[in-house]
């Protein structure tokens, strides 16, 4: 159970109220999973991170297997179950490789991939190792990606470390079941 208990609309100061109701129209009034449960709590900036990510998912250059792959790889780094669970599967949909999927969640060494899938694990890891990317990194993936891909790749990490930063520090339960074993950690 999450450390916070789920936010209801009477317990929203009333300025906040036709935030609370958009962001919760449909699931019925109230959110009882996942990040968004924590966040809710603030609705306003719910619905402005919101506004984001369905950018990001619906909008962005990069291709759907390039954000499951991004979104993985932030789960590892952060260590959140939570957005694992959610992604692992998807990411081999999108046509990751489960031996790489595999090695990911286990924190074993990584297969090679496509030269474009290795740009942004090589980013991605950089980037949350040492809080920067090197001029090669960086080139490489603007090279791939262009300087729109490479601040949408570099905004996505960043969204998805927010609501893992969210799993995290309010403890938020991971589903029972799933295809994906937990990440050991």
């Amino acid at each position: 159970m999450a450390r916070t208990p789920t936010v209801t609309r009477d317990q929203v100061p009333e300025p906040l109220r036709a935030a609370f109701d958009a962001e919760t129209a449909g699931s019925g009034g109230t959110i009882v999973g996942g990040p968004g449960s924590v966040m809710i709590h603030s609705p306003e900036m719910r619905h402005r991170a919101n506004v984001l990510v369905n950018y990001l998912r619906d909008e962005s250059s990069l291709s759907k297997k390039i954000q499951e792959l991004v979104m993985i790889l932030t789960a590892r780094a952060m260590d959140c179950q939570y957005i694992w669970h959610a992604h692992g599967a998807r990411a081999r949909q999108q046509g990751i490789s489960d031996a790489f999927v595999d090695a990911l969640r286990d924190n074993k060494p990584l297969p090679a991939l496509p030269a474009d899938e290795q740009i942004v694990v090589n980013y991605v890891q950089e980037l949350f190792k040492t809080h920067k990317t090197s001029p090669a990194t960086f080139q490489a993936a603007l090279t791939q990606f262009g300087a729109r891909g490479v601040t949408e790749l570099t905004t996505l990490m960043g969204y998805y470390a927010l609501l893992a930063f969210n799993a995290n520090a309010f403890e938020i339960d991971v589903p029972a079941g799933g295809p994906e074993p937990k990440m050991p950690i």
